[in-house]
């Protein structure tokens, strides 16, 4: 059997560093905004060559917080990938904001730049383009829309952690950037847990406030703020781990690489190419008209898979209103994709079955 994601595999060799960053949390007695955070952010903000990086309680937060911070009049625009995961439509609206949906490119699943020009309103105030699946967007095309028309850009670099365009990292490419560090992503807490990096320090001191209630001294509070704390524990964690980064995210290259050489079922569309060695490969992602079929054929072959994500944002029931909307490109995509195993944990020879099994699907 070869799980899509076996989290207990892929944490197991740091199992020591973990045990060693949750006892020194709690021999130090102080729990809530102490040095783990402190120590964390510093090493964050230095790994992605930003100015700042703000501890916060998830990847979600990150995001709305940013949105809150920029303090737009209620109503205003923000324009999203139609095929990006829910998260990043729940921060804009949960912001008191709309949501503007640009299709992506067939071949990259990112953000089509040549489609962002028509969604741009004078309600428009930021772009936030999402490096799905561990590969940047186009961000020196974006970039250059948002200084045309003055708009802030903030990376959703959930799933970007080490991910490099054009020589810099993820999280430094536009006005701010949200991640998570949920289980599951490259650098993973174990538990729910994010951060903000920006070189705005105006905007980084705005946002340690609304994380913190709005408090920057304890009983005053000069803002409507927020709970969304980065937890001393997971911050413990994630500083064990990150010198480990780019380490895991070359095996990930490496395996990517396995795939993309083996794989040669003339039905599969595989991910670019282009960029392998900037990608940092959070998923590996693949398309077939007959993705469900796909699927089955592999579990019942012992394989494991996944899909992100089975259902677009503007079909989902919370966002009924958007139901009207047709983006025939992000729903071809959500009906064709499967994501396959791909994580530090497997060995070439696991990914070398699961390429000889899928070479093999009949369909």
């Amino acid at each position: 059997m070869i799980p899509f994601l076996d989290l207990g595999a892929v944490n197991a060799p740091h199992a020591e560093r973990i045990s060693r960053a949750v006892q020194r949390v709690i021999r130090s007695g102080w729990y809530i905004l102490g040095n783990e955070v402190t120590s964390f952010e510093a090493a964050f903000a230095e790994y992605c060559g930003t100015r700042h990086c703000i501890g916060v309680a998830n990847g979600l937060e990150a995001l709305t917080l940013v949105l809150k911070a920029w303090d737009f009049p209620a109503g205003s625009e923000v324009i999203v990938p139609s095929n990006t995961y829910i998260a990043t439509v729940l921060a804009v609206t949960h912001a008191g904001l709309v949501p503007v949906f640009a299709e992506p490119d067939l071949t990259s699943y990112l953000l089509d730049p040549t489609k962002l020009e028509a969604a741009i309103t004078s309600r428009t105030k930021a772009i936030l383009p999402v490096h799905l699946y561990g590969r940047c967007c186009d961000m020196e095309a974006i970039n250059a829309l948002s200084r045309q028309y003055g708009l802030k850009v903030l990376e959703d670099a959930a799933q970007a952690h080490g991910a490099v365009y054009q020589g810099r990292q993820a999280g430094n490419l536009g006005d701010a950037a949200g991640f998570s560090f949920y289980p599951s992503k490259n650098l993973g807490a174990l538990g729910d847990a994010g951060a903000i990096t920006t070189n705005d320090s105006v905007l980084a001191d705005r946002l340690r406030y609304l994380r913190n209630y709005g408090s920057g001294h304890k009983y005053r509070n000069d803002y409507t703020g927020y709970n969304s704390r980065l937890d001393e524990i997971q911050a413990a964690i994630l500083t064990e781990k990150l010198p480990l980064l780019d380490e895991e995210n070359a095996r990930r290259r490496q395996l990517a690489g396995q795939y993309l050489a083996g794989i040669t079922h003339s039905d599969i569309t595989l991910p670019p190419s282009d960029r392998v060695s900037d990608d940092s490969w959070h998923l590996f992602v693949v398309r077939h008209p007959q993705r469900d079929g796909v699927r089955n054929y592999l579990r019942e072959r012992g394989i494991g898979t996944d899909v992100h994500y089975p259902i677009p944002p503007h079909q989902q029931p919370a966002y009924a209103e958007y139901g009207h909307l047709s983006l025939p490109v992000a729903e071809q995509l959500h009906r064709e994709i499967v994501s396959l195993p791909l994580n530090s944990a497997l060995t070439d020879t696991q990914i070398q079955y699961i390429v000889d099994t899928i070479n093999g699907y009949p369909g």
